[in-house]
């Protein structure tokens, strides 16, 4: 990569961890002292900023460690792999039981048809409120459940595929598609 300055440097850092590590200005600027003090970087000043860039001895050095990144970098997959398995099986089971409520809400609705109108159109309403209020507890639920893991894990290190996201989104375009169909039924 070409030359940058220290903040460049930190949100590169960031951006390759996937937001799992944002290194601090007390942790890169004594860092890249120390690279400069070792010739494998070096520095020079533009106006206000100070401008970072790699020598030959450090590329040599980078290049060196190359297994050492591959095996992060593996590790990382690793665990991208093990979360995009656990969110699979929490969106699956966020569906499963989105049908069965959808479904309990359903029979429930056809038992109240047979009662009179304005008993009816009175317990109607009290389920749908109460239908209303499961189904936005099941979401936030199931948000803050996907959303803490997705963060641990990148604050652990790992990274967070696409194709997880895809999953994810796929996974949430299904359930939405059913609970309409369901809701127009």
């Amino acid at each position: 990569e070409g030359p940058r300055h220290g903040y460049d440097i930190m949100q590169a850092l960031s951006d390759r961890t996937g937001g799992t590590y944002t290194p601090s200005a007390g942790t890169v600027y004594p860092r890249l002292a120390k690279l400069e003090e070792e010739g494998l970087v070096t520095k020079t000043v533009d106006g206000r900023k100070t401008i970072y860039e790699i020598t030959d001895a450090g590329r040599a050095e980078v290049a060196s460690r190359a297994g050492d990144l591959r095996s992060i970098e593996e590790g990382l997959a690793d665990s991208v792999r093990l979360i995009a398995d656990e969110v699979r099986g929490s969106v699956r089971e966020a569906m499963k039981s989105l049908r069965a409520d959808l479904a309990a809400a359903s029979r429930a609705e056809r038992q109240d048809r047979s009662e009179q109108v304005r008993d009816v159109t009175d317990d109607l309403r009290s389920i749908s409120r109460e239908q209303l209020h499961r189904a936005e507890v099941a979401i936030s639920e199931f948000r803050a459940q996907v959303r803490t893991d997705l963060r641990t894990h990148v604050a652990k290190g790992g990274t967070l595929t696409a194709s997880v996201v895809d999953e994810l989104a796929t996974g949430l375009d299904e359930v939405t598609r059913a609970i309409t169909r369901s809701l127009r039924g």
